[in-house]
């Protein structure tokens, strides 16, 4: 059965009710319309789960784990757990709050559904840990301090999967990377180093230590969640047998090449070649027979390789994730 038909049909009848008044809808516009319709209400649920996994998972790292054992995490999460630790003050409400001027800005750098969605994370998160129950795992500090960082970070991962954000760190990344031209991870570093400064001082060394692991653990696991496991590369080739790399990467590998042209920079002007330049995505595991491959058609190939952070469309399929 078609899934789009009981749409179709709602939409269809809209039709026959605006038709009286002189609208002309086509059935192949109510159609589309019902596909349209169909996908949005499907992406809507499938990003309301991962909120949703998402505060359990934050949850259950911050009650079951960092919070008995005063350990802190980076970010806007790290300045609420610091602050409850100095000041006593429920941590429901300082992740609220302590949050708020993150949202706003990510309003005018992001965008309305986005806050709307991240409102909808923080609030639900905040909720969880005043209502919900979770049960302390362990006192293990180097068990807390690894799994701690791994519950929070999947949940703040399938955050973003859902188009929101349990921590607004990146989004302040993000507004001061366009002020002053420094990259988001230079950023995002230097602020996590004045929170774990602050937390030695305050608290001691050793929590600010074990915390350093928490975020270690917390920032790999958002990078698994939010990537996926394969790793994308690409590749750049440049070499005089470029038709028979096109053929080898296409029909052997199985991917996509783009053809550039261009022309050879080495030497005195007379003596420059025009040359072909392939363009390709393999994955991490692909690497090696790739290479193996050129070498055996050109040992002199000029390879140039760097990691892509997305990917969409092609001939690799590659999780989504999407801004709205």
């Amino acid at each position: 059965m078609n899934k789009s038909r009981p749409v179709f049909k709602f939409l269809k009848s809209l039709k026959n009710l605006l038709g009286g008044r002189g609208e002309k809808i086509s059935d192949i516009t109510l159609a589309r319309q019902s596909i349209e319709v169909r996908e949005r209400v499907s992406r809507w649920l499938k990003e309301f789960v991962f909120l949703v996994l998402g505060i359990l998972s934050a949850g259950f790292g911050l009650k079951g784990f960092l919070l008995p054992n005063d350990f802190i995490d980076g970010g806007v999460t790290g300045i609420s757990l610091l602050t409850r630790a100095v000041t006593g003050y429920p941590l429901p409400i300082l992740i609220v709050v302590i949050n708020i001027p993150f949202i706003v800005l990510g309003y005018f750098q992001i965008g309305r559904s986005f806050v709307f969605k991240s409102i909808l994370a923080i609030m639900g998160l905040a909720l969880a840990l005043t209502f919900i129950e979770y049960p302390i795992i362990t006192s293990d500090k180097l068990l807390v301090a690894v799994f701690g960082g791994f519950f929070l970070g999947a949940g703040i991962g399938l955050s973003v999967r859902g188009g929101g954000v349990l921590d607004g760190t990146e989004v302040l990344a993000i507004y001061l990377g366009r002020l002053t031209g420094l990259t988001i991870g230079d950023l995002i570093l230097v602020f996590n180093i004045l929170i774990f400064s602050t937390a030695a001082y305050l608290l001691s060394i050793e929590i600010a230590l074990y915390s350093i692991l928490t975020y270690l653990a917390a920032s790999k696991t958002i990078d698994f969640v939010v990537e996926g496991v394969e790793e994308y590369i690409g590749v750049i080739i440049i070499s005089h047998r470029s038709e028979a790399i096109r053929v080898m990467i296409t029909d052997q590998m199985g991917r996509g090449v783009t053809i550039y042209k261009g022309t050879s920079g080495f030497g005195p002007k007379e003596d420059l070649q025009d040359s072909e330049i392939l363009y390709s995505v393999i994955t991490r595991l692909e690497i090696a027979s790739l290479q193996n491959k050129i070498k055996n058609i050109d040992p002199k190939a000029f390879i140039v390789m760097n990691s892509v952070k997305d990917l969409r469309g092609g001939m690799i399929k590659k999780r989504q994730f999407k801004e709205h």
